[in-house]
């Protein structure tokens, strides 16, 4: 598997975003009005964009929001291999805590990341998001 992780720009992650997550909706429904604040994660197969992700540090606390693979190319490793660099990226910028909304059928995807499920949860657009969060040790 062939692959490279890069900083993008907001607009090729809106793009990514759009074409994964609400296809039927207005392209302004996935921006986030924070977009400029974020770190943009993508992961180009060949030349493709398949996977990308935007991480939010505030102090020493990130969340890393709008995860999204290319349906054709989920299953792959290709979101695995961009979750794992972008909490490497984020212990290595000194956060201590990282958390993301993650949607209940994915549980126990970031549990391998050893991401934790608190008692957070809530509803939006029909789909139920439970907070999971991981704590980083820096010695």
């Amino acid at each position: 598997m062939e692959f490279q992780i890069t900083k993008i720009d907001k607009e090729k992650a809106w793009e990514l975003r759009h074409k994964v997550m609400w296809p039927d909706k207005e392209i302004d429904y996935i921006k986030l009005k924070d977009d400029h604040y974020g770190i943009h994660f993508g992961l180009y197969h060949e030349t493709k964009l398949v996977s990308g992700v935007s991480l939010f540090i505030n102090n020493q606390e990130a969340q890393f929001r709008k995860f999204a693979t290319l349906q054709e190319e989920q299953g792959k490793g290709y979101g695995s291999k961009l979750l794992d660099y972008v909490l490497n990226e984020a212990k290595n910028l000194g956060v201590k805590k990282i958390w993301c909304n993650a949607r209940e059928n994915k549980l126990d995807f970031y549990k391998k990341f050893g991401l934790l499920e608190t008692n957070n949860r809530f509803i939006k657009g029909g789909r139920v998001y439970i907070i999971m969060e991981k704590y980083f040790s820096h010695s």
